[in-house]
């Protein structure tokens, strides 16, 4: 995909004095009383940031924090927190901005923080007039949220058609170029790992995946579904029997591509071995049953050790690697097998990895192979919606302004 790349901008010297409007996604958790409680979205900004200060631009910064009202803002919306922790991490003041839409005095070497986009009226509709009046504040239009590419909005979408320049930041050009890696030009085989607990969620995601991908591992309560597909007993399991014949088709999709391409190890493995308990409890005795002595009690936690094994062969010969979602409960000691084993898989695999979603980030960080994942996304609906086959708007319009 061709994007302006704020990067380029910043090496030709074509940022040096202009007005940089970033939007970056600084939407990050808090406690009650307002604290933030994990800042890696904020870190994750400041590369940008710093690019736009390096190359003598005057800075304004944008997010939305939080499910505020339109017009109505409250205190607990305000990015006053985020603000106070970017200046700890610039080691500068970083000066916070309300009411701006109608102007915003600042000079080249100064940054701001503009208060939450989403208090604003028309931003999530993408009102045309509000899109006008933000793109006449910058030269330069920066977007460096993926987090939130999936959505045309005012900061996201409208901004972009107006300004004089719309272009990637290194964050977003980031995941464009790992998506594309994965996805559009992958070195096979491609093996695609989709977890969760419900197939409706990911239905779309896993039919479009099953037109591209070489293997497709299904986990959690979908792989409970593609076993009840595949004539299995899953007790009392969480799954959803009304998606059987959705999942067959699934199956059915991948059997054909293999047949078609002569390569019998294109399929979507189920799995032969389960770790089983009788309560959902982390202190539940964990039991390890053939796939086809399942109890009608039994609830399955977790892909068994023969399974795990064998789909850690399978990602070590990979090219390329999709993650998301973990195969079991793994928040609970006896179930968390089975995502250890793939973790450490997808860590030891030559392959390029790359991994979106929460639970799969804190899977990551559980095992503490972040530095052996290829690229980590940082936004979990619009990373899979790109799995989905959809094109973000917010790439769109990048790629419309790039192409003039």
């Amino acid at each position: 995909m061709n994007v302006i790349r704020f990067s380029d901008l910043c090496a030709n010297g074509q940022a040096a004095g202009q007005r940089v409007f970033i939007r970056a996604d600084l939407n990050v958790p808090q406690a009650d009383d307002g604290s933030i409680t994990e800042d890696t979205r904020i870190r994750a900004s400041v590369p940008c940031i710093q690019m736009a200060l390096a190359a003598g631009a005057a800075v304004m910064v944008t997010s939305h924090l939080g499910r505020p009202t339109e017009g109505e803002f409250k205190p607990e919306d305000s990015l006053a927190p985020v603000a106070k922790r970017l200046g700890e991490l610039l080691g500068r003041e970083v000066p916070l901005i309300a009411n701006w839409v109608d102007g915003v005095k600042l000079e080249p070497g100064q940054l701001v923080l503009l208060e939450n986009c989403r208090v604003n009226l028309g931003e999530k509709k993408n009102n045309e007039d509000l899109a006008r009046k933000m793109a006449a504040l910058c030269d330069i239009y920066v977007n460096d949220a993926f987090g939130t590419a999936h959505r045309a909005e005012g900061t996201t979408y409208g901004i972009a058609q107006f300004a004089p320049v719309a272009c990637a930041g290194p964050l977003l050009a980031a995941e464009i170029d790992a998506i594309g890696k994965a996805l559009a030009n992958p070195k096979r085989p491609l093996v695609a790992i989709v977890a969760g607990s419900k197939v409706s969620t990911k239905l779309t995601i896993l039919k479009s995946l099953s037109q591209n991908v070489d293997q497709l591992i299904v986990g959690g309560g979908i792989a409970n579904t593609f076993m009840l597909a595949a004539g299995l007993n899953i007790g009392k399991s969480l799954a959803e029997p009304d998606l059987v014949d959705q999942a067959k088709a699934v199956i059915a999709a991948m059997k054909a591509r293999g047949e078609k391409l002569g390569d019998a190890s294109i399929a979507v493995p189920i799995p032969t071995d389960v770790v089983t308990a009788k309560t959902f409890s982390a202190d539940a005795v964990a039991t390890v049953k053939k796939a086809n002595e399942v109890a009608d009690d039994d609830l399955i936690l977790d892909i068994g050790p023969e399974t795990a094994a064998r789909l850690a062969t399978q990602l070590k010969q990979a090219g390329t690697i999709v993650w998301n979602g973990p195969v079991g409960v793994f928040e609970f000691a006896a179930f968390e097998n089975g995502t250890k084993v793939i973790a450490q898989a997808i860590a030891e695999s030559s392959a390029f990895s790359i991994a979106g979603g929460g639970d799969t980030l804190a899977a990551i960080a559980k095992y503490g192979i972040e530095q052996q994942v290829g690229y980590i996304s940082t936004g979990g609906g619009a990373f899979l919606e790109i799995l989905e086959g959809k094109t973000l708007p917010a790439f769109e319009i990048l790629a419309k302004r790039a192409a003039g």
